[in-house]
């Protein structure tokens, strides 16, 4: 393991009254310039926003109970999710899962919350008092938004896991102003006939596109990634594999391609050009009792090209899993949280010759196990905060704005220097071409200081 520390300060620490579980984050998605916002839930029926609030020229940070109706104050809360509705639509919407204590039996429910009024469509406050209370036959598990494209028009929807092998789909009515259950198959075709209850799944619709990729991960081991055609609804390619224990997340992500090599032999790795790197889409797949592993390039590889993420299982279960630009080189970094209270950070690596890999970069240890997490910008400042759910809370971490602005000035000088020696090789080809020669002028480029 590499010596690195990590480059992560703790700026604040909110302490919950109860504790949360794995599906306990959301990040409340806010209109307009101003930072994001942090929805967390508790087990006793308790969920606080959390957000950083200009105050006397000073961004300080606070965290407030907020009273969603038709919750009662003996519920556990399981899952929460929200987002905002597609264009040309206009609205936030909460979706909460939790279980009654009804004395002899547990009763579960979805409440979605979404405030139809105008100019209330994104007052939180006001959105918590608009419910649609919906009593569920099977226990929830995590609850998650996905845009889909239904006929002529984008539409967000809520998928929920269950206990029954399957994945309900809630979808917004406009007419009657509500959300209702549809047929999962009629818009996601590739969660038909699961074979296991589902702990987790990722969908990432492919930018400029009419395809998608998903991914679940189930309680047996088993998970499937399906790429899929959502114009003609029609999957298009589906892999699968077995492994020994539950699945904790599957997360689909975007890494550069491969180190591509120029004509002439070079590394492209430094060169400053306008050439646009095309991305790959890998799936990382986090397991209780196994080893993480990341399946490189799945739309051409499949699952043939496994990466293992080494001593992944050496901290207990990993329950929590984001990737993020840590070190601001343009490609994103592992993260992973496990219930042994540590936060391993995973870098790829490819040297010359050698097949690439990653490897643990650095490790921080917390008070508790670490639940949930995720990336967002919560400062409005362009740096992306971490936010990690802890059995006994939330902590935000940040980037050391020192070091980050001295990283800034190193990286504007290696453009500086990119740009001059593409300027000097750029004049040598002008002048190496007799039908231009009479045309080029011999000037010389600025030094520019930083």
């Amino acid at each position: 393991m590499s010596a690195t520390c990590c480059p992560l300060t703790e700026d604040t620490f909110s302490r919950f009254q109860s504790q949360s579980n794995v599906y306990g984050l959301s990040v409340l998605p806010c209109p307009g310039p101003s930072g994001h916002e942090l929805l967390a839930a508790t087990l006793k029926g308790k969920v606080t926003k959390f957000k950083y609030q200009d105050l006397r020229d000073k961004l300080r940070a606070g965290a407030r109970e907020v009273q969603f109706t038709y919750i009662p104050v003996d519920a556990e809360i399981v899952s929460i999710d929200s987002f905002s509705k597609s264009p040309p639509k206009r609205g936030l919407v909460v979706g909460i899962t939790f279980i009654k204590d009804s004395g002899d039996k547990a009763s579960p429910f979805l409440n979605i919350y979404c405030d139809y009024e105008p100019g209330s469509e994104y007052n939180l406050d006001s959105i918590a008092q608009s419910c649609l209370n919906l009593e569920l036959k099977f226990t929830p598990f995590q609850l998650c938004h996905a845009e889909v494209q239904d006929g002529d028009q984008q539409e967000t929807v809520f998928l929920l896991g269950g206990n029954d092998q399957y994945i309900h789909l809630y979808k917004e009515n406009e007419s009657l102003h509500q959300f209702e259950e549809q047929p999962v198959e009629n818009l996601f075709p590739e969660l038909r006939d699961l074979p296991s209850n589902v702990m987790w799944c990722s969908v990432h619709n492919i930018p400029n596109t009419q395809r998608r990729i998903t991914a679940y991960g189930c309680q047996s081991g088993y998970f499937c990634v399906s790429h899929v055609d959502q114009g003609k609804r029609e999957i298009l390619q589906s892999w699968s594999l077995q492994q020994d224990g539950p699945l904790s997340k599957v997360l689909i992500f975007r890494i550069p391609c491969a180190q591509r090599e120029a004509e002439d032999g070079r590394s492209w790795e430094g060169v400053c050009d306008d050439q646009t790197f095309n991305e790959e889409y890998s799936i990382l797949v986090t397991s209780t009792i196994e080893q993480s592993a990341v399946y490189r390039n799945i739309l051409q590889n499949g699952l043939r090209e496994q990466l293992l993420l080494p001593e992944s299982d050496q901290f207990d279960s990993v329950l929590c899993a984001v990737t993020a630009d840590v070190d601001f080189d343009g490609e994103p970094e592992i993260l992973l949280g496990t219930y042994g209270q540590e936060l391993l950070c995973y870098k790829y690596i490819k040297q010359p010759g050698v097949e690439g890999q990653f490897q643990l970069l650095w490790q921080r240890s917390f008070p508790s196990p670490l639940l949930c997490m995720a990336v967002v910008d919560l400062t409005w400042d362009g740096l992306y905060e971490l936010a990690i759910v802890c059995l006994k809370g939330l902590h935000i971490l940040q980037h050391s704005l020192a070091k980050t602005s001295q990283c800034l000035i190193q990286r504007l000088r290696e453009q500086v220097e990119c740009t001059k020696r593409a300027d000097l090789l750029n004049g040598v080809h002008k002048k190496s071409d007799p039908e231009e020669s009479h045309d080029h002028t011999n000037g010389g480029t600025k030094d520019i200081q930083i």
